[in-house]
């Protein structure tokens, strides 16, 4: 990007980052997360960076920004509450501890000098300061816009947390006891609700017809400014001491902590002092992984030079003090640029577009594709090619994007279209009546072939150790592999000339997959790759077929006595998706495959073989007859592992919500089953109350 191009992107991305910003200070109000408000900032102040001289006075990156509401009274503060410098990486704070250590270097002739970080958790909350006149609250202010904030005492005064006279158990110093009772001390600290409070408030205005609060953030902060105390109260906001503002005297920042505990107020068990960055990092390491099990949302670590008597020496730069960094979690939504949109063509001939990213770290791994769906999808979005937009990744979900940041467009955007040929061998495309998707009509495509054969040795099929994408790639060029049933007709010898493998690594995969000759029923009908039928299908069709042979003929036999209106009344099909399998078993080179699978050995489990397992295969079926929906994402174990533990228990797991259901599992951001289910009254499961289930 030339300089051009830069001062152009710059001022747009500060009327964005304004904007959301104002939206964020002053008016309690979010269109965006945060994450993807930090990943504006951070591309902003990249661009002024590498243009120094782009740099204004009115950049986002060199003020706190907000204004106060006119409705309260305006509070000058006596010193600025600013912000802090975002670090997103261990080398970002690596890079930070580097220039503290040049400006010692420089200013105190001090090299090497071993610093201590005190930590504490960062609040998602409303920014506060407090004032206190021999010993007594007399004055509580918002940030505002850094150094002008609002009068909010009264409704502080509601907050239990908050002592209205500091307590007297003050260290035995004549000058700090004299400072507290005859003197002014300010405190700042974090109003903020807990979730459980949220919840709470959030069922109240849900049952008397009332708009739903956002997120606690936006509940705290307007509980603040509501005009009447009583409401305030009524919200039982919490807060916690980040600093004590009036200088005591202390040599560390470790002991103002300590004193404001001693004078009443609330301190995070969990800060912690630090005697290196290295420890710093584990314990950002700690408080991540650990953070959904705390009472309250927080999204990071603010780090702070211990060492007083260094922070006037460090200074402070643009919006913020150079001895503090905000050490953020890696953000489940950011921004970035779509670059181009590729189509990539899956085992059943559809055609999916894929956005080619610009990198962006996101949930804690760096992003260059992802999925958007459909045609459909993309005009939902109204997504153009060169637009910026906000992605979203949550645990291990696949990133996806969600909104287009359309006034950041710049006339560059080309609009997307569906390929009229298969991007892999030319063959007509074409859109099914009634559908979405758009097809390559080639029933001898490349690459449909090659997802097929990727599909039936993946985990949620036969899962064949070793027989990974790259192998079954190279099999397939070098011809090898026409149909999944050639896997099972592979030797040593002819896998000893390709590419990675050697005699001990050729009879290690040949022997993975003679183990894989016996496969479960549910899993050999999933890995057929059949349209419509996913592993939840195929569970359920695996329980309902009358296969009581090891055969595959059998199974042929089965599918081939239903009636296409019998299939439509099994449990969770539907016309759409019996009429697939019906013409699935119909089609005559679908069925050589099969009776190709059966001369080379491999035969079939159902369920009633599996369960054939004695007094103690019954007792390990507590949940049999029990009809399980997972929503949302477990922190302490996978969708498919929460899936294969239920079946193993007897359970059924099913994709949607049904009066048929027993119990629904939610997780992190639960969808609209969760809601459904609420609805219809279903029983519903938290993570915690589910694993105890699980583990009975």
């Amino acid at each position: 990007m030339d300089k051009k191009e830069a001062r152009k992107r710059i001022e747009m991305l500060k009327d964005e980052i304004n904007h959301h910003r104002y939206l964020y200070h002053v008016l309690d109000s979010q269109e965006i997360s945060d994450g993807a408000l930090d990943s504006l900032k951070n591309e902003l102040f990249k661009l002024e960076q590498e243009y120094p001289d782009l740099i204004t006075r009115d950049s986002p990156t060199q003020r706190v920004s907000g204004k106060p509401l006119e409705k309260f009274t305006k509070v000058i503060h006596s010193s600025p509450m600013m912000s802090l410098f975002d670090a997103f990486s261990e080398k970002d704070m690596r890079e930070w501890e580097g220039r503290l250590k040049g400006i010692m270097n420089k200013e105190l002739r001090i090299r090497d000098k071993k610093l201590e970080y005190f930590c504490e958790l960062k609040l998602d909350g409303l920014a506060v300061t407090l004032r206190y006149e021999n010993g007594m609250f007399t004055q509580g202010a918002t940030r505002g816009d850094g150094k002008v904030g609002e009068d909010v005492t009264q409704n502080l005064k509601t907050i239990e947390s908050i002592p209205l006279k500091l307590c007297q158990f003050t260290p035995k110093d004549a000058n700090l006891r004299q400072a507290v009772a005859k003197g002014v001390i300010e405190v700042r600290g974090e109003a903020i609700m807990t979730k459980k409070i949220f919840e709470e408030l959030n069922k109240k205005h849900k049952k008397e017809g009332r708009a739903l609060l956002a997120n606690p953030r936006n509940a705290a902060a307007g509980s603040i400014r509501q005009l009447d105390p009583k409401l305030a109260r009524e919200r039982k906001l919490d807060f916690y001491v980040y600093d004590i503002i009036t200088d005591l005297g202390f040599e560390k920042h470790e002991e103002k902590s300590q004193l404001a505990k001693l004078w009443g107020f609330k301190i995070l068990k969990q800060n912690r002092l630090c005697q290196n960055l290295d420890e710093v990092i584990k314990f950002h390491k700690e408080q991540e992984k650990h953070r959904e099990s705390f009472p309250f949302l927080f999204d990071g670590v603010v780090v702070k030079v211990n060492d007083l008597k260094l922070w006037p020496v460090l200074g402070i730069v643009g919006k913020g003090p150079r001895y503090m960094m905000a050490y953020k979690f890696a953000a489940e939504q950011a921004t970035t640029r779509v670059k181009n949109v590729i189509w990539q063509v899956g085992r059943t001939g559809t055609l999916t577009p894929i956005a080619v990213l610009e990198p962006v770290g996101v949930g804690g791994v760096t992003v260059s594709h992802s999925t958007l769906h459909n045609m459909d999808e993309i005009k939902r979005l109204d997504l153009k090619i060169n637009d910026t937009v906000i992605i979203e990744r949550a645990g291990d979900v696949i990133p996806k994007v969600i909104k287009v940041i359309k006034n950041l467009r710049d006339g560059h955007e080309k609009n997307i279209s569906v390929p009229r040929k298969c991007p892999m061998c030319g063959g007509r495309v074409e859109r099914i009546s009634g559908e979405v998707a758009y097809r390559c009509e080639n029933k001898n495509c490349y690459a449909v072939n090659l997802r097929k054969l990727i599909h039936w040795t993946s985990k949620g099929a036969v899962d064949i150790d070793g027989l990974g994408k790259k192998i079954v790639e190279q099999l397939v060029k070098v011809g090898l592999a026409r149909d999944i049933a050639d896997f099972y007709e592979l030797t040593v010898d002819d896998l000893k000339p390709l590419e990675r493998f050697a005699d001990k690594s050729a009879d290690n995969l040949i022997k993975a997959i003679e183990s894989k000759k016996e496969i479960d029923l549910a899993k050999f009908i999933y890995g057929l790759g059949i349209r419509h039928v996913g592993e939840e299908t195929a569970v359920m069709l695996s329980k309902k077929l009358e296969v009581r042979s090891k055969k595959i003929f059998d199974l042929i036999k089965v599918f081939q006595e239903y009636r296409l209106e019998e299939l439509e009344e099994l449990e969770d099909v539907g016309p759409i998706v019996a009429k697939s399998i019906y013409d699935w078993f119909q089609d005559e080179k679908n069925l050589l495959i099969l009776e190709k699978l059966e001369k080379n050995g491999v035969i079939i489990r159902n369920q009633e073989s599996l369960q054939k397992g004695g007094q103690a295969g019954i007792r390990n079926q507590v949940l049999a007859g029990k009809t399980f929906v997972l929503t949302g994402t477990l922190a302490s174990l996978t969708r498919e592992e929460a899936k294969a533990k239920i079946r193993e228990l007897g359970g059924e797991v099913s994709s949607s919500v049904s009066k048929n259901t027993d119990f629904v599992v939610a997780g992190l951001e639960p969808g609209s089953k969760y809601e459904k289910a609420k609805k219809i009254g279903i029983t519903m499961l938290n993570e915690r109350d589910f694993i105890k289930l699980i583990n009975q």
